[in-house]
């Protein structure tokens, strides 16, 4: 392809941030001229530029492969107003466009707005039955379904088999976790669009599109003393959403954070005629940028009322403001103090009238107390109450990278040891609690709610890193927690990570089960278990990198029953085409005999995929 306007495109890039530009005429282009994605190489736009990062191995870029599952207004999308849009910013006109169209796909008919209807598209009137809302099915996070609605148990597992595959429409990843109620399905997708499926069959009954990615798990419920059911959600532009759960049509959305690079990862809590939710943010990306002024993101936490979306309070994980510090050796000013992320859903306190966030680490120095810890505060006025920290000093950014210019690297260069999943408050008997927390770090915490956060115990599941450790989340019945780790260190076939059960009254190891070799000749493989654990009666399930999802006996981790998600489902029920690939974020969601899982996530080198897979019993 040759460029139409006669132009030499001359970029140099690193995968740390650091992009120059660089514009060579051979010819002259007339004044006003408006270029487009045809007068430019998209192919060398992205060898030279794109290719360094996405072909490298650099794991928080998405490989090739991934890429390629998208459409070209996916790319350009995340270009101009995604997670790449610092890079697209600084693109010359066309360029984004013309790089999107070398690599995009073609759109199926499917995806462009023709889908399979449910014969009969009405809502029956929840909430009474089996049903699954939320991230942790709960206002504790514990991720446990009770028998009565679950539907499965130790003696069925084993007799699950696929029912149906509903393809998600422009993906590379599978990151939305889906609420379950009424013979509805609601599951959030990539590329913003929310589908209300038919839970036995995966008919469509009406579809949404946010404003951007939906990477929250869907909450439903009622609002104060309205009558209808609505859902709640959060996009990656941090808009919150709430929807008529009959008919998809809006209610309101409202934007929580205006930091432009704010973003809800986190499910929404609804409890009183509350959401309750965390802000999260992708400056530890941008704040790499050797011409950014890192940085001035603080985590927050809000209280919004959920009949209109009005705030009504909202507190930061960090009291104090950033403030310029240093310049780097780029002489951009530095701020600080920054981050203290809330990734993952709050935990609801009812007993105290408390709310309990995890916090990720700092952006920037100063390293501050509030990172990488529990907060608790007030359900009622946001005030804070206490905090317990776990890493000390760990102000990160990806400019800390090893192969990155160190450019922004905080002087603190912490280890990146987050908290990317919720606290779980669990009963110890006797009178005592605890909440129970699982860190990238590779430790398991327990600490006491009912004393400010005294430590109860800590144990060591795994050697812990950037990408776990324990990522998305363990699961606890009313005697153990299961704890899943990835210990991801890039592509790899060998053993690391597994399953871990601990009992929750003094955190006694009570069996632990490696993660198994990858299968031979998968390509980008590793066998970690990074995503989320659910656990129901007798059964644990737990999915790995390598797209594999097992079910263990809680009694002694003996596996159950297997299913391999990678490979092809060209049948799905709404006519989109199909990949399985890495289970990774949200874990299995079980109901009334079903179970419902994402395979899929093209990032970090693991294997992209777009499948929502369906399992039930006979």
């Amino acid at each position: 392809m040759r460029s139409r306007a006669s132009l030499l495109l001359s970029w140099a890039s690193t995968c740390s941030g650091r992009w120059q530009f660089g514009l060579l005429a051979l010819g002259p282009v007339a004044a006003g001229t408006t270029l487009s994605a045809a007068d430019f190489d998209g192919e060398a736009i992205y060898r030279n530029s794109c290719a360094a990062c996405h072909e490298s191995g650099e794991n928080r870029a998405p490989g090739l492969d991934a890429l390629r599952n998208l459409s070209p207004a996916a790319i350009e999308a995340s270009l101009t107003d995604g997670t790449m849009a610092a890079i697209g910013r600084a693109m010359p006109e066309g360029h984004a466009a013309a790089v999107a169209q070398f690599l995009g796909r073609e759109v199926s008919a499917a995806e462009d707005g023709t889908v399979l209807l449910c014969p009969d598209p009405q809502w029956r009137a929840p909430p009474e039955g089996p049903r699954w809302a939320g991230w942790g099915t709960g206002l504790h996070n514990r991720r446990f379904q009770p028998a009565a609605d679950a539907g499965l148990d130790g003696t069925s597992v084993g007799e699950l088999h696929l029912r149906w595959v509903f393809g998600l429409p422009d993906a590379d990843r599978a990151r939305g976790a889906p609420a379950v109620a009424g013979g509805r399905l609601f599951l959030g997708t990539r590329n913003g669009e929310v589908f209300a499926l038919g839970a036995e069959t995966g008919c469509t009954a009406w579809r949404f599109q946010a404003r951007a990615e939906v990477r929250t798990a869907i909450v439903f419920g009622r609002a104060n003393d309205q009558d209808r059911q609505a859902l709640y959600f959060g996009d990656t532009k941090a808009n919150l959403y709430s929807l008529d759960a009959a008919s998809g049509e809006l209610l309101w959305r409202t934007r929580v954070d205006e930091h432009p690079a704010a973003t809800l990862t986190g499910s929404p809590v609804l409890y009183e005629g509350r959401l309750y939710t965390g802000v999260s943010s992708i400056e530890e990306f941008t704040g790499s940028f050797a011409d950014y002024g890192c940085c001035t993101f603080r985590g927050s936490v809000l209280a919004v009322d959920a009949s209109n979306g009005e705030r009504i309070w909202k507190v930061h994980t960090i009291p104090d403001e950033p403030e310029p510090r240093r310049p780097n050796k780029r002489r951009v000013t530095q701020y600080g103090p920054s981050g203290a992320a809330i990734w993952s859903a709050p935990t609801i306190d009812v007993k105290l009238r408390r709310l309990y966030v995890t916090t990720g680490d700092n952006y920037s120095d100063p390293p501050t107390e509030d990172s990488d810890a529990i907060i608790a505060f007030s359900l009622d006025s946001g005030e804070r109450l206490w905090s317990r920290q776990f890493t000390q000093g760990d102000a990160y950014n990806m400019a800390c990278n090893p192969g990155a210019d160190k450019v922004n690297c905080p002087e603190a260069d912490g280890p990146d040891f987050d908290f990317g999943s919720s606290a779980m408050l669990v009963d110890l008997g006797e009178g005592r609690r605890a909440l129970v927390a699982g860190q990238k770090s590779g430790f398991v915490h327990a600490v006491d709610p009912d004393r400010d956060g005294a430590l109860l115990w800590t144990r060591q599941a795994g050697r812990g890193g950037m990408l776990g450790g324990i990522q998305f989340g363990p699961a606890a019945d009313s005697q153990n927690a299961y704890v899943a780790v990835s210990d991801y260190a890039g592509p790899r076939p060998d053993s690391v990570g597994g399953l871990t059960a601990y009992r929750l009254r003094d955190g006694e190891e009570l069996w632990h089960v490696p993660a198994e070799r990858c299968p031979a000749r998968r390509k980008g493989c590793s066998p970690g278990h990074s995503a989320a654990v659910t656990a129901i009666s007798g059964v644990v399930f737990s999915g790995s990198l390598d797209g594999i999802l097992r079910a263990y006996s809680t009694a002694n981790g003996e596996v159950l029953w297997r299913y391999d998600t990678v490979r092809s489902y060209p049948g799905t029920v709404n006519g989109v085409d199909a990949e399985g690939g890495s289970l990774n974020g949200p874990g299995p969601v079980v109901v009334d005999g079903m179970l419902y899982v994402n395979s899929g996530y093209g990032q970090f080198g693991t294997t992209p995929g777009n499948a929502f897979l369906a399992f039930g019993l006979p």
